[in-house]
């Protein structure tokens, strides 16, 4: 009977060892997707509304699922610094083992956090990051978020031929990697157009009197004032400008950073006539993005922007992944098929990644007009 006894817990052992072995560190049929987003702090314009778009994409997912594949969602916010982004990563990862991470909000952050995913080995899809070098820092990252080294180009020939442009002031923050990189991009494309660069002047994140630098750029007498900025220094720099008396005849050009509500919100009537790169309109008649833009409209009582779309169509994206390599744990399958993301209808248009894992479909350029964005038609 000892014999017996001691055979039976030996075998029980056995099995419970295997069963530790084998079992998947996530539910097989529940793909657990860490989000990073600026929720709060001075990134949190953008942080809030990429929540609502992945929690109404998961919501969709998982309704039309049944008993198939769903999403297990797991917000963190990074509070727009990146060491916090840095400790959010770290137990999304390591703790909740999750399969894929989405976000953070900020290059700035992006290029501390992302480095963690990659040496682990975890997929992360970037939905707003736009500065150079995120990709580079490894084949475990992605975007869907359009550079500015895409945006950039699209929106000065753009303007270049509706508007005339020949002379500018180039104006950016010099402490972000988002807007140094932006800058970069504006200071060579302006370049290669031939459009004259009268000037430079820069700012600092949390700036909030921009006039020693506007009154000199009003003393050059620009056709345009070329600015890379976030949305909380993009809507200052809109209001002063206006106030110090530069008339509206000279355009205020921005990228990706100026494609929020808040620019208009906060800048008001001065925001009329600021010309907008960026990688989603809310009127484009795409079917997915009427329904998105539907869909997120009833369920948040507010119009969706750029953010929320991008956040949005990445959920989808990563899921559709997920479903193609056959599991919902296996970081480096699902890594393998994120990689033969080529062709899909998403609400942004035909998407595909580029062989740099970077987004590929066709920017946009917008204006301020009666309070709206709306597609740049002069």
């Amino acid at each position: 009977m000892k014999r017996f006894s001691r055979f039976l817990l030996w075998a029980t052992g056995c099995a419970i060892f295997v069963a530790v072995a084998v079992s998947p560190a996530i539910s097989a049929d529940k793909i657990k997707m860490g989000f990073v987003f600026s929720m709060t702090g001075g990134a949190a314009s953008y942080g809030v509304s990429q929540k609502e778009g992945a929690q109404l994409a998961v919501d969709q997912i998982n309704a039309a699922a049944g008993s198939g594949m769903q999403v297990t969602p797991i917000f963190e916010d990074d509070a727009s610094v990146p060491q916090q982004g840095t400790n959010v990563y770290n137990k999304l990862i390591n703790g909740d083992k999750v399969a894929v991470v989405i976000g953070p909000t900020l290059s700035n952050t992006a290029k501390i956090t992302n480095p963690i995913a990659q040496q682990i080995g975890v997929t992360v899809l970037g939905v707003s990051n736009t500065a150079g070098g995120i990709t580079e820092i490894g084949d475990y990252i992605f975007r869907n978020s359009l550079t500015e080294a895409v945006v950039i180009p699209n929106t000065i020939r753009v303007a270049k031929e509706k508007l005339g442009l020949k002379k500018v002031v180039l104006f950016y923050g010099n402490d972000d990697a988002f807007t140094k990189s932006g800058a970069d991009v504006f200071r060579k494309v302006l370049q290669a157009e031939g459009i004259q660069i009268l000037g430079e002047q820069t700012f600092a994140k949390g700036d909030r009197d921009f006039s020693p630098q506007l009154t000199q750029i009003k003393s050059q007498s620009p056709d345009a004032i070329i600015c890379s900025a976030l949305v909380e220094e993009a809507s200052g720099i809109v209001s002063q400008a206006r106030q110090l008396g530069i008339a509206k005849n000279v355009r205020i050009v921005g990228g990706n950073g100026f494609n929020s509500p808040a620019l208009i919100k906060n800048a008001g009537e001065a925001a009329e006539g600021v010309i907008v790169g960026a990688a989603w309109n809310f009127s484009s008649t795409n079917p997915l993005n009427v329904k998105f833009v539907d869909d997120y409209t009833k369920k948040y009582n507010h119009p969706p922007d750029q953010f929320a779309a991008q956040a949005f169509a990445g959920v989808f994206i990563v899921y559709q992944a997920a479903k193609s390599a056959g599991t919902a744990d296996n970081r480096k399958a699902i890594r393998d098929a994120m990689l033969k993301i080529k062709g899909i209808d998403t609400l942004l248009g035909k998407f595909s990644f580029t062989e740099g894992r970077d987004a590929d479909h066709s920017p946009v350029v917008q204006e301020v007009k009666n309070g709206k964005f709306s597609v740049f038609v002069k």
